[in-house]
């Protein structure tokens, strides 16, 4: 009767999210994107180990709508060749994840994983 298994689709981690999206800055909106982002390149690897390829082809969906998001954000009038540069980069990421998603490979993940923690560790110091 009072199951916790489902409460309607809400939870709250999903509440806690939509109130760290509400109130966030442009700056931290990335930030809160790029730890979504490399949480579910860690879940697409567990996916591919564990042989849940529909759990692995979701992962992998998310992590390219990430991508993407990150990159529509970018405002290339005002970032100019850093800007250009990140476009590139995270074009280059969702292709990485289309053949890993192909291939089944890990290390093609990790490949994104290592690219991006660079990138993050950027934008996480220009918030100090």
């Amino acid at each position: 009767m009072y199951s916790n298994d489902h409460l309607d689709g809400y939870d709250y981690l999903s509440a806690d999210l939509e109130r760290q999206v509400a109130t966030a800055t442009p700056h931290q909106l990335v930030l809160i994107m790029f730890s979504g982002l490399m949480d579910e390149l860690v879940r697409a690897k567990s996916h591919i180990h564990a042989k849940r390829y529909e759990q692995k082809a979701h992962s992998i969906n998310r992590c390219i709508d990430l991508l993407n998001a990150l990159s529509s954000a970018l405002n290339v009038e005002q970032g100019g060749e850093l800007a250009r540069s990140l476009a590139s980069l995270y074009d280059y990421a969702v292709r990485c994840l289309y053949e890993a998603s192909h291939q089944l490979s890990v290390d093609k993940i990790t490949e994104v994983e290592s690219l991006l923690t660079e990138i993050e560790a950027g934008w996480r110091e220009m918030a100090v």
